[in-house]
């Protein structure tokens, strides 16, 4: 490789780093050419590329960019995943990979910008994708929103009825609801005298059973007949 070819590996292997959010390196020792093949499709269906790299040239990439421990892990043969997309769902395929084959074995590397040692790295591959995450998020928030929605539902509904019936009964017109009929053939009460008596005749000075002095057959009159037949 001479110089030229150089320089341009050292700026491919900066480039990438820069533009990855994660980085595995691996020791890519005993993986075939058709495994190294299958491996590189997979990843790039995770949105991450495989390369396999020399480490005096990347070690003098890494002199012009932060990448905390990664040049330690540039010893042997190494290969690196450089991670755009998901890093769990890489870390899935390469986890995946290697239990299958038994090859490439995890170095270590960085998850956005933390190192992320063999341990960690397999938890990570043990985790749902998040993709995975969402839907099971979207998932748990759709079924309460549900029974939410159907609970308002119902008490609108319940509302509406229950306006509909005071409309009908007139409560919402603003006007008073008609008086109700006084019942017919009631009979006066017993404890008013008065009530159902004949009325006073005008002039109420004369009292019950007194006559005319002047009216025919009077006890005047008859007096005066007696004294007559007397004289006779």
């Amino acid at each position: 490789m001479n110089r030229e070819d150089k320089a341009e590996a050292i700026k491919e292997i900066v480039s990438r780093l820069d533009e990855a959010g994660s980085v595995f390196a691996f020791d890519y020792r005993g993986i075939s050419v058709a495994e190294g093949a299958d491996l590189r499709v997979k990843l790039q269906e995770a949105e991450a590329t495989f390369r396999v790299v020399k480490n005096r040239l990347a070690k003098r990439a890494l002199a012009d960019i932060d990448a905390p421990g990664l040049d330690e892990l540039l010893s042997g043969p190494t290969a690196i995943a450089f991670v755009n997309g998901d890093p769990v769902v890489a870390a899935k395929v390469l986890a995946t990979f290697a239990r299958d084959h038994g090859v490439p074995t995890y170095k270590g590397g960085l998850m956005d910008g933390d190192p992320l040692d063999i341990d960690s790295f397999s938890a990570i591959a043990r985790l749902p994708g998040v993709d995975v995450l969402r839907g099971q998020l979207v998932g748990m928030a759709a079924s309460p929103l549900t029974q939410l929605t159907r609970g308002l539902a119902q008490m609108i509904a319940g509302l509406a009825q229950q306006l509909g019936e005071i409309k009908d009964k007139g409560l919402v017109s603003g006007e008073e609801p008609p008086a109700e009929p006084a019942a017919e053939n009631e009979s006066p009460s017993a404890e008013d005298p008065t009530e159902g008596a004949a009325p006073k005749a005008e002039g109420g000075d004369e009292t019950e059973g007194d006559t005319d002095p002047a009216a025919p057959g009077s006890e005047t009159e008859d007096a005066a007949g007696e004294e007559n037949q007397e004289d006779d």
